[in-house]
């Protein structure tokens, strides 16, 4: 089954990629068959920044930063899309980077960050979905989000 009929199955939607056109960086930088993507924050369908912001444990709940880390992972996969035109090419999944912008006190931020690694595995399976990660928390991330999720996969050419 292809990526795409999966993520049809399980009622997911792409957003649009963030619009970086008045960032002095790319949201994704190839080399060899190797994609490093910058770090996404939560965005809507359009892929602007959406909200809710704030620090997770104190404005945002877990829940809700568990159901944001998911959308970035949809987010993710829409800027490998852009990049590569199919996502049947991702051939693995490497590595996963998750920022919570962490209230003093909250430090359950691996369940957090389990919303993006959730939707990965949903959404690719476990042969190519598998990937090492880590989960941190911050005193602050950019715009006030609650979390901001980077990722590294491998492509076939």
């Amino acid at each position: 089954m292809s990526i795409e009929q999966r993520l049809i199955d399980l009622g997911l939607e792409l957003p649009q990629p963030m619009n970086t056109d008045t960032l002095p960086f790319d949201l994704i930088r190839a080399d060899g068959n190797r994609l490093y993507l910058s770090g996404h924050v939560p965005t809507d369908l359009t892929g602007k920044v959406s909200q809710p912001f704030g620090k997770v444990g104190a404005d945002v709940s877990e829940d809700e930063a568990y159901r944001i880390a998911a959308r970035i992972a949809l987010g993710l996969c829409a800027s490998i899309k852009a990049h590569i035109g199919d996502l049947d090419r991702v051939d693995k999944w490497l590595r996963i980077f998750g920022m919570v912008n962490a209230a003093p006190g909250f430090t359950n931020i691996p369940a957090v960050i389990n919303g993006c690694s959730d939707t990965v595995l949903a959404v690719f399976g476990k042969d190519v979905g598998a990937h090492a990660r880590s989960a941190v928390g911050m005193a602050e991330l950019p715009f006030s989000v609650p979390v901001e999720i980077e990722a590294e996969v491998r492509i076939r050419s």
